[in-house]
């Protein structure tokens, strides 16, 4: 088992713009976090059907070895809505997770795409592969707050 926490809150209301930092935000159950543009259906994915668009998470230690290996990447230009800390995330692809309050359901790996790249800069979708954090549905929702414990549900 694992306790991490939530070390950072993002979201747009719109698809290609710069991410926002919250120190809280609604998690709304089968929507996703409020304002969020994936929530109003107006992220750049927002055609594909099904839950897994509501909640992005990525680890804040990726971050940090993709910055150690020469590639600058700032917490919100993952375009990640959650960043994590002491949380193996591939390990909650299947199952059902508490980040305080809320309950989230790991839906499928996030790969890193061509459209981050091209937000960012060359080098980012490389340096993401095979750790570009993961994709979760809102199940009971509730409010997220900056240092919010995250544990896996038994079961």
């Amino acid at each position: 088992m694992f306790t991490g926490r939530l070390v950072g809150i993002y979201t747009t209301a719109e698809a290609g713009k710069p991410l926002e930092p919250h120190t809280e935000l609604r998690a709304i159950e089968g929507v996703g976090l409020d304002g969020d543009r994936y929530a109003a259906r107006r992220g750049t994915y927002s055609d594909r059907d099904g839950p897994h668009r509501q909640v992005t998470l990525i680890e804040r230690e990726v971050i940090a070895a993709v910055n150690d290996e020469g590639v600058e990447l700032g917490e919100d230009e993952t375009r990640r809505n959650l960043v994590t800390e002491d949380v193996p995330l591939h390990h909650l692809v299947g199952r059902t997770f508490r980040v305080g309050e809320v309950t989230l359901h790991g839906i499928k790996f996030a790969p890193p795409c061509v459209h981050l790249e091209k937000l960012t800069r060359p080098g980012v979708r490389k340096a993401l592969e095979n750790r570009g954090g993961i994709h979760a549905e809102v199940v009971s929702g509730g409010t997220l707050r900056i240092g919010d414990e995250i544990t896996a549900v038994p079961g």
